[in-house]
């Protein structure tokens, strides 16, 4: 391949490529990267950019992880894909059996798919469907304000309250959308939960008999804002969809593998959903791939002589052998006790340095920390305001990458990110909110 220059890339990219969530006519330039490793990316620019949001929240063990590239390497020479209607493979059979281990409940039948989207998608259609090979005609489906779960159809009809589908609006079904008590680190958020449950208990008690199914985002919303939730909020919400009989779904596509403190949101709040979607995190951000986890009652209800009671649904690349081999490295270094010990260490220093920052910018608010995770607010900016602009610009001038939600700044690193980094970190908030 001819090496192209810097300024013939960037005319490029210019040219032909449409980034995603990128208003082109006034954003500025984006980054050339030219390699990655750690917890650091390398910019065409000469400069190092800290990783501080995982790259979308995929990255868990650091980019070029030798492991991960390796195992990935290794299968490319052996079988790089087939199509899994027909076939099945180790990597797949071990992946899937290796995160059923891993999950609480019977939750043992895994549906392979591409990203987070996809794997909501597959959850709501699985939903619809059990209800109706039983002979039940239950269609609604019930979310929580400020819900996000992608941006296919169905995901974006549960996350139509997160203000990002506006311009699809005709395009969504309706959703019936319960409070979310978000919470923060001093807070009591009873008086919030009660209120929530009690929406939630009209909104059961006019689709009685009619609900396929109660999507959430457990103990925190992403892209809301890094808003999060009791686990005592979680288990009442589970306590009433098994009462009204629905099913409970768990979109654990960034709370997985380890982002909570736990390897799974599900165990730390002790609730075992019905259906639970996971991604990002899941090859340990070097290629797409999602699962959607079922108890086995629901698989057991798409059998029969019939095909039309199967579930015809499927991708392409539906459990790619790469993407099968990378997902088994990054479990490998998920249970390994370094990394177990760097994500208690990553929450430690949060919890260092989160109080000290807000003593120090008294118009911040709601510091909350949950697991490997650190937010807060800057309150009066929404999405896209000049000053989140502003914040996400001058970090990378100081060599970090963030991206402000709204008015959220969050630290979401990956688990390798040495102790003086993540200080360094926590040293440019200081810095550049003090500029502010």
């Amino acid at each position: 391949m001819t090496t192209l220059s810097y300024d013939q890339l960037r005319a490029l990219d210019s040219r032909h490529v449409w980034h995603p969530f990128t208003q082109a006519a006034t954003a500025p330039p984006p980054i050339l990267a030219l390699g990655a490793k750690g917890a650091t990316i390398y910019g065409a620019d000469g400069r190092e950019y800290l990783d501080m949001v995982s790259s979308w929240w995929v990255n868990l063990h650091g980019h070029g992880n030798p492991a991960i590239a390796a195992a990935i390497a290794d299968q490319a020479l052996r079988l790089e894909h087939v199509i899994f209607a027909d076939f099945t493979h180790e990597p797949a059979a071990r992946l899937a059996a290796r995160i059923c281990r891993l999950l609480p409940g019977d939750l043992e039948r895994v549906f392979f798919s591409d990203d987070g989207s996809t794997a909501i998608e597959v959850a709501m259609k699985i939903a619809r469907q059990y209800w109706s090979n039983q002979g039940s005609d239950r269609r609604v489906f019930v979310a929580f304000d400020g819900g996000y779960h992608g941006d296919t159809v169905g995901a974006m009809s549960a996350g139509r309250s997160s203000g990002f589908f506006g311009a699809w609006e005709n395009m969504l079904f309706p959703v019936e959308v319960a409070p979310f008590p978000a919470t923060w680190d001093g807070d009591d958020a009873a008086t919030r939960e009660a209120q929530a449950l009690a929406v939630l208990d009209q909104i059961f008690d006019r689709n009685r008999d009619q609900i396929a199914a109660l999507i959430i985002e457990p103990l925190i919303q992403g892209a809301a804002g890094m808003r999060m939730c009791r686990p005592e909020f979680l288990q009442a919400v589970a306590a009433r969809a098994q009462a009204a009989g629905t099913l409970l779904i768990f979109d654990e596509v960034m709370t997985g593998f380890g982002r909570t403190g736990a390897h799974f949101a599900c165990l730390k709040a002790g609730v075992t959903p019905d259906l639970i979607c996971l991604s990002k995190g899941l090859t340990g951000g070097f290629l797409p791939m999602s699962l959607t986890v079922a108890r086995e009652e629901i698989y057991q209800a798409f059998l029969g002589p019939d095909i039309a009671k199967a579930f015809l649904h499927g991708h392409s690349y539906t459990a790619n052998p790469l993407g099968c081999a990378a997902g088994l490295a990054s479990l490998d270094l998920l249970e390994a006790p370094d990394c177990q010990g760097r994500i208690r260490a990553i929450e430690a220093i949060h919890r260092q340095r989160l109080p000290d920052l807000m003593a120090r910018h008294q118009h911040l608010i709601q510091p909350r920390i949950c697991g490997t995770i650190a937010a807060f607010t800057l309150p009066g900016q929404g999405y896209g305001s000049a000053v989140s602009a502003r914040l996400k610009k001058d970090f990378l001038e100081n060599g970090v990458l963030m991206r402000p939600l709204g008015d959220v700044l969050y630290l979401l690193p990956p688990y390798c990110i040495e102790d003086s980094q993540l200080h360094r970190a926590w040293d440019t908030v200081d810095f550049v909110l003090s500029r502010l």
